[in-house]
């Protein structure tokens, strides 16, 4: 419509009976439409509903193993892992110390290094093995 005084517009806007809306307040001179802004507000709720709708949430599942876990036990461990990357969540694999252990974290590493061998179909390193406090992590993702 062009160069209009406020008052023309908002004249325009009740005629239509719809709402004076400023679109752009930094132009110059500012930018405004007419328009129904609660059908305008709706339409942008529904739009974002829509958004949230299609998004995936991955989660970071975590497994704690101790050092001197049994090999049997390390196996159900590593089946837990296969099954949240399968699911397309994360895994965060913890080597928790006790004590003394806390000197022996080769051991750790090793464990480490048998998971990931274990897992190198279907997982990727996405964080390698470093030591948290009393804890070494490592975080895996499931393979694109």
């Amino acid at each position: 419509m062009g160069v209009l005084p406020i008052k023309r517009a908002l004249e325009l806007a009740l005629q239509e009976e719809l709402d004076l809306v400023e679109v752009a307040p930094n132009a110059d001179p500012p930018v405004c439409k007419i328009m129904d802004y609660g059908k305008f507000k709706y339409q942008l709720s529904k739009r974002t509903q829509e958004a949230k709708k299609k998004q995936t949430v991955i989660q970071v599942k975590e497994v704690k193993i101790r050092p001197k876990t049994d090999s049997h036990d390390l196996e159900v461990k590593i089946r837990h892992i296969k099954r949240f990357l399968g699911q397309k969540d994360k895994a965060k694999v913890a080597i928790v110390f006790r004590g003394r252990e806390i000197a022996y974290t080769e051991h750790g590493t090793k464990i480490l290094e048998h998971v990931i061998e274990e897992l190198k179909e279907d997982a990727v390193v996405e964080q390698a093995p470093k030591m948290e406090g009393r804890n070494m992590v490592m975080i895996l993702a499931p393979k694109a």
